[in-house]
């Protein structure tokens, strides 16, 4: 499971390795990815421009993917990619450029309409797990999930705002993306 976290979050942030630490207790691997340097980190904090430029991300997340999916990594195993905010797009565009390697794509509080034309290319499943509380982002991902050709849900977490800080929030983005994860790349036994 390659993640790509979006606007302001880093591998350290604690929802991300929540999450992380979930799917590693159900058996996944996990690599928690930062999509920009730490000198671009520092200009993004400035201007807030760098994290919206999904080509960038997607290229970085795809280079990742390549690399998992070669000689050094997990070559012949089929990934899934879980993006947060912007990261959902660059999982979603990493999906459409490798579908031999792209097995599944779960987006949490994503903001998968940035992917633009490369929502309608995507093959892998995909899962859109949206907090209820969060009406703008919620409809932006209903009307990216109209765009998807692949097999897709959205998951409405009861209740939830944008960075699923309410209590037991989180536990239920674990548990939809397990059982995504288990329907559409189960492990090997």
């Amino acid at each position: 499971m390659l993640f790509a976290h979006g606007s302001g979050s880093s591998r350290h942030s604690p929802r991300n390795r929540q999450v992380a630490a979930g799917l590693q207790d159900a058996g996944y691997g996990t690599l928690l990815l930062d999509l920009l340097t730490e000198a671009e980190e520092r200009i993004d904090a400035r201007t807030r421009a760098l994290r919206f430029d999904v080509r960038l991300l997607a290229g970085r997340l795809t280079d990742a993917a390549d690399w998992l999916g070669g000689p050094e990594g997990a070559r012949g195993m089929r990934l899934a990619a879980f993006g947060a905010s912007t990261g959902a797009a660059a999982a979603l565009m990493t999906a459409a450029d490798r579908p031999e390697l792209i097995g599944a794509v779960i987006s949490r509080g994503g903001r998968p309409d940035l992917a633009g034309d490369a929502l309608d290319r995507v093959r892998a499943p995909t899962l859109l797990i949206v907090g209820g509380a969060d009406r703008q982002v919620l409809e932006l991902n209903r009307e990216a999930a109209a765009r998807l050709a692949t097999e897709h849900e959205i998951a409405v977490i009861p209740g939830a705002t944008h960075l699923f800080p309410e209590e037991g929030a989180l536990e239920l983005v674990i548990d939809r993306s397990i059982d995504w994860l288990a329907r559409w790349l189960p492990r090997p036994e």
